[in-house]
């Protein structure tokens, strides 16, 4: 690369394509279609996933660019990469019954839908969907928390932590450990979440986890970043890095039906939209200000509103679906 133009087209655009076609609505895609039982769980397992991307391989990735470049640790990347696409082009399979077999806890098979619908059919069937979903309150509500999910965390925190770890005097190889003991704890909390979403009201699920981070993002601009305070913060941030996704998966559920997976789609487009926004929004905030501390005010105050936002979802007195109080 020689202009910036070219890292943003390939960084920004074919990085990013690459990202979404393979995050949270492909594992929540595979929790549906493989598991009729325990789909909370299997969520959070697969949301943990990332967290035990970080712990592997932040810290060694830093290490190894300080070390010898980075452009060695995105060659061992990119090969690492080759090497998962074999493993899912030999060992996958779209469907239980490509296995002969039915659902995890599923006693007759689903019923499935045509595999013959036209490519403008399928093409047209995420707008015709967004139209539906579009008309309830319950998926603006969901894509409001989910927008402010996003910049409270891929936007904010895994984008700039290394950046204001370096405003206080702790090196990159340091803040991207703190980032992965960040994603250890999410690995626990994560997990937990999905175990609670298979028994609990997901709304008050969502109400702890947003109002945790909430304080926990408020908290961290009054501290000198020393270790006792990052400590503190690592935990109860990292508690619910992706706690929040189980919860909003099960609710997409129960609300969407056949549709939910798609839904579930539109409503990550906002969290990714909020990453967008955060991530922008706190480079700016450092360049006009000198400091992130700002941003961290508005994140935390935004993941308070979201945390009392989501009980505009009411359950009805019938009891699985949820409606719009």
């Amino acid at each position: 690369m020689t202009s910036l133009w070219e890292l943003f087209l390939l960084w920004g655009v074919v990085v990013g394509l690459g990202t979404g076609f393979t995050a949270m609505v492909l594992g929540a895609t595979v929790a549906t279609r493989w598991f009729a039982a325990r789909r909370g769980l299997v969520v959070g397992l697969l949301s943990a996933s990332v967290a035990t991307g970080q712990v592997l391989f932040l810290p060694a990735f830093a290490a190894l660019s300080e070390a010898w470049g980075w452009r060695l640790a995105l060659g061992l990347l990119f090969a690492m990469l080759a090497f998962a696409t074999l493993l899912v082009l030999l060992l996958m399979r779209d469907r239980p019954v490509d296995v002969g077999l039915l659902p995890y806890g599923a006693t007759e098979a689903p019923a499935e839908a045509s595999h013959n619908a036209s490519w403008g059919d399928t093409l047209i069937a995420p707008i015709r969907v967004l139209g539906e979903a579009s008309r309830t309150g319950t998926f603006w509500i969901l894509f409001g928390t989910f927008f402010i999910g996003g910049s409270t965390t891929t936007g904010l925190v895994q984008t700039h932590l290394v950046s204001i770890c370096g405003d206080f005097g702790i090196t990159a190889v340091t803040a991207a450990g703190l980032l992965a003991a960040i994603g250890a704890f999410n690995f626990m909390g994560t997990i937990g979440s999905g175990w609670l979403s298979d028994r609990f009201d997901s709304r008050w699920l969502l109400f702890w986890y947003y109002g945790l981070r909430g304080l926990s993002l408020l908290y961290l601009p009054f501290t000198d970043f020393g270790l006792y305070e990052l400590s503190l913060f690592t935990v109860f941030y990292g508690l619910d890095w992706l706690a929040t996704v189980p919860p909003t998966v099960k609710l997409t559920a129960e609300r969407f039906g056949p549709n939910a997976t798609i839904v579930f789609g539109w409503i990550f487009f906002g969290h990714q939209i909020g990453s967008a926004v955060a991530a922008y929004g706190a480079g700016l905030t450092r360049d006009v200000y000198a400091t992130y501390l700002p941003a961290f005010y508005i994140a935390g105050l935004l993941c308070l509103i979201a945390a009392l936002a989501i009980f505009a979802i009411r359950r009805s007195q019938g009891g699985a679906e949820p409606q719009l109080a």
